[in-house]
């Protein structure tokens, strides 16, 4: 009996006493592989109570095997063994990682959730709320949507408060911009001629947000909103109430923005007009000479005027008196003046003179010479921070023609760009996307300049004489050229998709997502005889204003639309496709 319970005590146990392994990590192993179903339960040496009675050899060898699997469930002799048991360990591990990792159950707060996801587009948004109920909850917040709003331009005057969903009106913006997209393409849409003044000869014409201004050789200056289709165009009154009907010197320039309305007179006159207040002119400024240039703020009240060598900066004070912010004189005469966007309480004006280019700040009439000496300058366009103009060439064995664009805070140039044969005739920096810019030029081609490698990124050959005027969006361009023709092309794929033409250089585009306005002025501004038919004289000599609206489905629900505007009879219809001739283009 001794015997036995000195066998008993000398033989290895390993459990808790009553012959079972310890609830340890082998264990706690085997009820995790239970759990998971990825294996079945180890089968545990048992270990014998009954071993006393047995001979020392047998009890050794009994021993020695109890340690032998005792090693087999260690790491080393796992991998020493290896097999399917290693693979399903190791599973069984990754397994346990990520459970101790939640991942789609961790609580964040709600604020700190928009933060993260305010970084993603409309269709990441749209896979993260197919995640989860709690996933779906923050895609689908009306702030995230309304700053997608925001950011693709639609309705950027409004505020979050304006509307319940801003998903649904992000879907629904999206659906009409895609709808107008489709009638830009077609060509459908509604089409109109503005009324023209009868013995009269249209001079310049300027639009702004779908208000046309059109000054004429009577004198006569006239404004229209085609955003309502109103077309009774409104006179803007002279100051000279003596003068008759008509016998007012010619108009030389017009231009209007969202408040404003201006024009410049062959005898150096220059109306200002409020066009909140009425039809007459609020101001009136008269020169010594001709003006030569005339440029008008897009943003504010600030006039700029160029007359022999005098350039002229006038804006209102705060009492509502309009004054004389600055003058400067300049060596040379003055062919294209442009006022800078966003600069605040004291205007800048940027003037081209011949070879000499100057930045005109009215804070300390300062005059800054950012080019002079080279090549004269050819056109001209300014941006909230730059300067765009095209320069002569020099023959094609020195060097050929290009635009060079200056950054107006630091003064100093940033591109050089084009080189090619013929002048550049027309360039449109401040309403190209970002990056980009748009020119035309004599040989008849637009092309597309990449601002941030200075490589021409598209020529288009779009017109058979000089391009005379141009604008781009971010898929499209429309451009007019001297004979007449205006062109609308999808830059993405380099296909021209419809044009139109008239007997009249192209001198004026401006289009928005839903319209285009067009206007075609003749180089003559003498009438011819006045014996002909009064509407074919108009017709063939006196220029031509046309309004397109391509948004045919609101226009559905609105007043019957003209389809030409003049003097006879014309027919009205709501709207139809603009691939059908015009009317009365062969008169």
């Amino acid at each position: 009996m001794d015997d036995c319970k000195l066998a008993q005590a000398q033989a290895p146990r390993s459990g808790d006493g009553r012959g079972w392994p310890k609830a340890g990590f082998g264990g706690w192993r085997w009820s995790r592989a239970r759990r998971t179903g990825l294996g079945g339960p180890r089968r545990w040496p048992r270990v014998s109570w009954r071993g006393a009675g047995r001979p020392p050899a047998a009890r050794a060898t009994r021993t020695e095997g109890q340690d032998v699997a005792s090693r087999s469930r260690s790491p080393l002799a796992r991998e020493g063994a290896g097999g399917g048991e290693q693979l399903v360990d190791q599973l069984i591990r990754d397994l346990n990682e990520m459970n101790d990792v939640p991942f789609f159950d961790i609580q964040l707060p709600y604020e700190l959730a928009i933060n993260i996801f305010q970084y993603l587009d409309r269709k990441e948004l749209g896979r993260c709320a197919q995640v989860s109920k709690t996933w779906k909850v923050i895609a689908e917040d009306e702030v995230l949507w309304f700053r997608l709003c925001q950011q693709e331009g639609h309705l950027s005057d409004s505020s979050i408060s304006d509307y319940s969903c801003w998903k649904l009106i992000f879907q629904e913006c999206r659906a009409k911009e895609h709808m107008l997209r489709t009638n830009w393409k077609n060509r459908k849409g509604a089409v109109s001629e503005l009324e023209h003044i009868p013995d009269a000869v249209l001079c310049d014409v300027h639009s702004h947000d779908g208000v046309v201004i059109a000054g004429y050789t009577s004198g006569d200056v006239r404004v229209w909103d085609t955003r309502t289709w109103d077309y009774v165009a409104p006179f803007l009154e002279s100051e000279d109430e003596e003068d008759e009907p008509g016998m007012q010197p010619n108009v030389s320039f017009v231009r209007i923005n969202s408040s404003l309305a201006v024009a410049a007179y062959e005898d150096g006159f220059l109306n200002i007009w409020d066009l909140r207040t009425g039809k007459y002119p609020v101001h009136r400024f008269e020169h010594d000479a001709r003006i030569q240039a005339l440029a008008l703020s897009q943003d504010d009240a600030t006039v700029a005027t160029a007359s022999a060598f005098d350039v002229v900066m006038l804006s209102p004070s705060e009492e509502g008196y309009w004054q004389i912010a600055a003058e400067f004189e300049v060596p040379k005469l003055v062919q294209y003046l442009e006022i800078v966007p966003e600069t605040g309480r004291y205007p800048v004006a940027v003037a081209a003179a011949g070879d000499l280019m100057y930045l005109l700040k009215a804070e300390d009439s300062a005059r800054t010479l950012l080019y002079a000496h080279g090549p004269p300058v050819t056109c001209l366009d300014v941006s909230a921070n730059q300067v765009a103009f095209g320069v002569q060439g020099l023959g094609w064995v020195y060097e050929g023609s290009k635009i060079l664009v200056y950054s107006l805070e630091a003064g100093r140039r940033l591109l050089k760009l084009g080189n090619v044969l013929r002048d550049f005739t027309c360039v449109n920096l401040s309403d190209s996307p970002p990056n980009l810019m748009v020119s035309g030029n004599m040989d008849g081609r637009v092309r597309i300049h990449d601002l941030r490698s200075g490589n021409i990124a598209l020529s288009l050959s779009a017109h058979q004489l000089a391009v005379s005027a141009v604008q781009m969006d971010d898929w499209k361009i429309v451009s007019g050229g001297e004979e007449g023709l205006v062109s609308v092309w999808d830059y993405r794929t380099n296909q021209k998709l419809w044009e139109v033409y008239s007997g009249h250089p192209v001198q004026h585009i401006s289009f928005s997502s839903h319209s285009l306005i067009t206007a075609n002025v003749p180089y003559q501004t003498v009438m011819r005889k006045a014996d002909l038919d009064s509407f074919t004289t108009h017709r063939r000599h006196r220029g031509l204003i046309r309004a397109y609206e391509f948004a045919v489905d609101q226009l559905a629900f609105q007043s019957p639309l003209p389809v030409c505007r003049s003097s006879c009879d014309a027919m009205a219809t709501h709207y139809y496709d603009l691939a059908l001739a015009f009317p009365y283009n062969h008169v």
